[in-house]
């Protein structure tokens, strides 16, 4: 079966501005986003992409620009199921003001039980974007041979749910995968298994240089804004 590679869309103004961004229009790529975005076809120049999908909202898309127009053999094909989560209630708000929530506990310690206010749960998340590649998957092979490589550009949570999907883990373990923008994850997928072969890579070490205020712990909801 074929393998897909996961990229996160390039960091965003939510990202830089502490807003859990969800389904919000309009949310745009920073200007660091941008330098991501048109980093990646030469990251990525050494595959054949054969089929590229994106989610529908604007980051994702602007993300792939570069890449679509240094390939202009691909097209990318939307598909609201590897979409961001829909935070609902959530949406727009600043993350650190959902800190005091009492569902963001649920969130980071006992994901497959949270469910946000006017929007999804974390396990329909999965779901969802799992039955997504799992779809194109069976597309991709029938249209392009079991050794074809294809592209799919998502969200930080979304990616995340996807590798614990991979690996076997609990969607109550997926806290501890961390994905940044424009980070690059490469899953194999074969009859019997799923192999995880890159994660998160970025090409770049600053987000591993210890931080002058290191963090609490906890795993920031949509993905987190990477290295500084």
């Amino acid at each position: 079966m074929p393998t897909l590679i996961l990229v996160r869309h390039g960091r965003s103004t939510a990202n830089t501005s502490g807003v859990l961004a969800g389904w919000t229009p309009g949310v745009a790529l920073d200007e660091r986003g941008a330098a991501q975005a048109a980093a990646l076809p030469a990251r990525l120049a050494a595959l054949p992409l054969s089929e590229v999908v994106t989610s529908p909202l604007q980051r994702c898309q602007e993300t792939l620009r570069p890449l679509l127009e240094a390939r202009p053999g691909l097209r990318a094909h939307t598909d609201e199921r590897i979409g961001e989560c829909h935070y609902g209630d959530w949406s727009g708000r600043k993350l650190a003001e959902l800190t005091d929530e009492p569902l963001m506990e649920v969130v980071q310690a006992h994901p497959s039980a949270a469910a946000f206010p006017g929007g999804e749960s974390l396990r329909a998340m999965q779901t969802r974007a799992a039955e997504a590649v799992r779809e194109w998957n069976v597309r991709v092979e029938r249209d392009h041979g079991a050794d074809a490589v294809y592209l799919m550009c998502s969200h930080g949570d979304i990616i995340k749910s996807l590798v614990a999907d991979a690996l076997g883990l609990h969607l109550d373990l997926f806290q501890r995968i961390s994905v940044e923008p424009c980070s690059v994850t490469a899953i194999r997928y074969t009859r019997l298994r799923p192999f995880l072969v890159r994660l998160g890579d970025t090409g770049d070490f600053a987000s591993l240089v210890p931080r002058e205020e290191p963090g609490e712990g906890d795993a920031p909801v949509g993905g987190g804004a990477g290295a500084p």
